[in-house]
């Protein structure tokens, strides 16, 4: 009796290595786009760091740096230019200072009030409904301030100028509300829920729990918001721009006009001086200044939370 050959059957190893590999070559695909993109926003923002401190060079070798720190007049258009950048930060100051007494207090309020006291309804529609202020361009605010809010205050304050950093500072605060609001709740509302029950447990009240232990546990997300929120406060443009007016003044009277550090970049770049003179290059300089500044912020901000987790891990 002849017997037949048997077939032999194709191990599973065999019939699924062709979609391992394929796997394995998409997924190197994807790697790689994804590492094309992290490396164009690094080589981006060292670009952008590259042309600021090329370019404040240029502009320290004819400005000797003290006189930039210590002048107290800024005047670079003028026939006899001034360059004291204290002018422009004691502006940014003026109005940030304005714009964070205002939105870090009513941003984290708001947060408290979603996450804690707000019905998951009532949650799911006030949460978008604050998120909308950050889509309205800051353009829109700025107007909103120089034609609404100043009219409104000029009744209330005797004095106030037309053009003035109260005006600015106050929208300026309503604009960065959603930022501290939505972050500060995203930190907040993740606390664990046994956190909460066990200080329920002990006997403490809504009012205890939220600020004994809910806030301590979401401190550093908190923290972060803030930061968040103030550099949003010292980069912004078009508000302080519109409404706080091109008033270069060492002052802190927010009654007055004044001149951020960005307020003098947009004045710069609108066209009329001459690209390449010493008036141009201090965009540069005061580009560079701001971005310092901003990074302190954000350094200090990356410092903290990063102690705070250690501290309470």
């Amino acid at each position: 009796m002849t017997s037949e050959p048997l077939e032999t059957e194709t191990p599973t190893n065999e019939l699924f290595r062709p979609n391992r590999q394929t796997a394995k070559r998409v997924e190197f695909v994807v790697k790689s786009i994804f590492t094309l993109f992290a490396l164009i926003s690094v080589a981006t923002t060292i670009g952008i760091v590259l042309t600021l401190i090329f370019e404040a060079v240029e502009f320290f070798k004819e400005v000797p740096i003290w006189r930039f720190l210590t002048d107290l007049e800024w005047t670079p258009l003028f026939a006899n230019p001034k360059f004291g950048i204290l002018t422009l930060i004691s502006a940014t100051f003026l109005t940030s200072s304005i714009a964070i007494s205002v939105a870090l207090p009513m941003g984290l309020l708001s947060a408290i009030c979603l996450s804690e006291y707000a019905s998951p309804r009532i949650r799911s529609f006030l949460k978008p409904a604050i998120e909308i202020l950050a889509g309205v361009p800051s353009v829109v605010f700025g107007y909103f301030a120089l034609l609404l809010v100043t009219p409104f205050l000029q009744k209330i304050i005797p004095g106030l100028q037309g053009f003035n950093a109260l005006s600015g500072g106050l929208v300026l605060g309503v604009s960065i509300i959603p930022l501290v609001a939505s972050l500060s709740e995203d930190a907040i509302y993740s606390v664990p829920r046994s956190l909460r029950e066990g200080a329920y447990a002990l006997g403490g009240t809504k009012r205890e729990v939220i600020i004994g232990v809910v806030l301590p546990a979401a401190l550093s997300g908190i923290v972060a918001s803030f930061i968040l929120a103030i550099s949003r406060a010292v980069g912004e443009t078009m508000i302080v721009a519109i409404a706080a007016g091109q008033n270069p003044r060492l002052t802190l009277n927010p009654l007055v006009p004044i001149e951020t550090m960005t307020a003098y970049i947009v004045q710069v770049s609108l066209g009329d001086t001459p690209a390449g003179s010493l008036a141009y290059k201090t965009i540069f300089a005061v580009g560079m200044t701001l971005f310092l500044l901003t990074l302190i912020l954000n350094v200090f901000s990356f410092w903290f939370v990063r102690r705070f987790r250690e501290k309470y891990d």
